[in-house]
Formats: structure tokens, C-alpha cells, sequence
């Protein structure tokens, strides 16, 4: 009797399990709290835009023209460096055998043309028929002539080697501070980045002031003035913010990009880049740092009515 019945029992327990486990995962799960509350705009009537902040230079990707091994770094991140401070040098020992070895080159081309002039000079003084023929006068000059071609070309060769030498130095452009360091003695820095995906070998750019890379919405851009107040938020921080001074408009509306750092991310609408400034000072704010970003503007008038839509 009681087998009789165990099996449609257990069916129905688990029919009943199975319900259960389905409508439990079907709830909403709490969500928690946000980190921040959003900030709020503190104009009226304004246009509202995402930025990233960047250095005043731009960020700038130091490369080599030559690529070898790194043989010293002589900086770190967070360093404040001026325009032509050292920042890292590649292995100069194959440039500097080739360096003697070209001036060797060019002094034997330049004995080579002395005597070519002191024969030239003999033959004049002897005088035409005084032992020495027009024919062999004639081939003198030309010896002296591809003297004086080898000891250019000698000369040119040196002049490459010195400057594959100087250039195995990297040096920083302009003032600024190091962002990143992706390059440590003994590894291999290519050379100009030429390799696809290859992250900057130093990341470099001035942060006094900061600027911040805003989108604005194309729908919104005709709003956007560069006299109007601007303020910007950080990003997951509404009580860090700063006055924003307007620096430029991008000419060139762009497609508008994700800022997770992937280039190829993006979607169908388009945005006008405004360049803000301002002075970090004590606050923590950093380059690559996201910032909410609000322009004063006057209210849009809705085309054929006289209704103003306030965002």
C-alpha cells in the first residue's frame, strides 16, 4: 500500500520544489543603495554633458624612433620632469662600435683628399710637359674629386651615427608629470609604437591646470556657450567639484565613445567636444577620471511654438 503511493508522492513534491525554486528566483533582488546620490544641476535651464578629465597638454605617448633594450629608466610615476629631462636611454653599445668605426671612415677619406690635393699641387708646380702627362693631370683631379665625394659621404654616415645615438635618449617634450610607466630596464621598447595595441611606453602630460574632455549631445550643442558658467562633479562623488573655464570647442563633431578605454565601443549618436579647465589644488582628482559636467543655457524653444522645454 505504501509503495502504492510513494511515487506519485515524490512527483508531486518535486512539481511543488520545482514552483517554489521558480518563483523565489523570480524576485527583484534588492538593490542596493548608491555609493552617491547623482548631483544636481545648479543652473535652471542648463546643458549637461560626461567628460573625462585629461592633462592640459593632452596625454601624450612617449615612444623612441629607435627600438632596442632598455638599459635605464630614470624616472617614476608621479614624477614632475621639464622639456628635455632624460626619461629612459636604450642600449647604446652597437651605435657606439658603429660611431668609431664611421669616424675612422672619414679619416681616411680626409687623408684621402689631402693627397689627392698634394698631387694636384705637385703636378701644377712641375708645369705642363715636365714629366707628367695631360692625361695623367686629368686623372688626378677625378681621383681628387671621388676623394672629396667619399669623404661627404663618410661625413654624412657619422652625422647618422651621432644622431642614432642621440636619439637612443629619450627625452620628455614638454613639462609635465609621468602618468604611466610601461617600459623597465632590460625589456625590449619598440620602436614609435609601431606594433598595434602596444600601450604607450610613458604616459606623459602637465596637470597644472587640468582639463576636462566633455561631450555634449549634438541635439544640445547649438545650446552651448563659451561664456556660459560651467561646473563640474566627479563622478560617483557629487560633494568633490569645481568651477570649470572654458578653453575650446573641438571643430570636429565625433562619433561619441564609451569611456571604458575601448576606442572601437561606440554607439549612433554624435557629440561636440567642449575643453574646460580648472586647478585641481587639494582636490583628489586625477587624470582618466570621469566628471558630470553642467553648461548653463538658455531654455529650448521648441521649433513653431513659443513652449520653452526646460532638461
Amino acid at each position: 500500500m505504501f509503495r502504492k503511493y510513494i511515487i506519485p508522492f515524490l512527483a508531486v513534491a518535486g512539481v511543488a520544489f520545482a514552483v517554489f525554486t521558480v518563483l523565489r528566483g523570480d524576485r527583484t533582488p534588492p538593490q542596493p543603495p548608491p555609493f552617491s546620490d547623482a548631483p544636481q544641476a545648479p543652473y535652471q535651464s542648463f546643458v549637461a554633458g560626461s567628460g573625462i578629465v585629461e592633462a592640459s597638454t593632452e596625454n601624450i605617448s612617449i615612444g623612441t624612433h629607435i627600438g632596442g633594450i632598455v638599459s635605464k629608466v630614470f624616472v617614476r610615476v608621479g614624477d614632475n620632469v621639464k622639456a628635455s629631462d632624460v626619461l629612459f636611454a636604450i642600449d647604446d653599445r652597437a651605435i657606439r662600435a658603429e660611431l668609431v668605426m664611421r669616424q675612422a671612415a672619414v679619416q681616411v677619406a680626409e687623408a684621402q683628399v689631402a693627397g689627392g690635393k698634394y698631387e694636384i699641387a705637385l703636378a701644377e708646380s712641375l708645369g705642363p710637359g715636365n714629366n707628367i702627362s695631360v692625361k695623367e693631370y686629368q686623372r688626378q683631379c677625378f681621383a681628387l674629386q671621388k676623394a672629396e665625394a667619399q669623404l661627404t659621404q663618410a661625413q654624412a654616415e657619422l652625422k647618422s651615427s651621432e644622431t642614432n645615438l642621440e636619439l637612443l635618449t629619450v627625452r620628455a617634450p614638454v613639462d609635465g608629470q609621468v602618468l604611466q610607466l610601461k617600459v623597465h630596464p632590460g625589456e625590449f621598447a619598440p620602436a614609435s609604437l609601431a606594433v598595434v595595441g602596444q600601450p604607450a611606453l610613458i604616459l606623459l602630460g602637465s596637470v597644472t591646470p587640468l582639463h576636462v574632455r566633455v561631450d555634449v549631445d549634438e541635439n544640445d550643442a547649438s545650446r552651448a556657450s563659451a561664456t556660459a558658467p560651467a561646473v563640474g562633479y566627479l563622478r560617483g562623488n557629487k560633494d568633490i567639484s569645481s568651477p570649470l573655464r572654458f578653453v575650446r570647442f573641438e571643430p570636429y563633431v565625433v562619433p561619441k565613445k564609451s569611456l571604458t578605454g575601448d576606442t572601437t565601443e561606440r554607439v549612433d549618436t554624435r557629440v561636440l567636444q567642449i575643453i574646460y579647465s580648472f586647478e585641481r589644488n587639494e582636490l583628489p582628482i586625477f587624470v582618466g577620471q570621469q566628471m558630470d559636467v553642467f553648461i548653463e543655457a538658455a531654455p529650448h524653444t521648441s521649433v513653431g511654438t513659443n513652449q520653452t522645454v526646460k532638461p
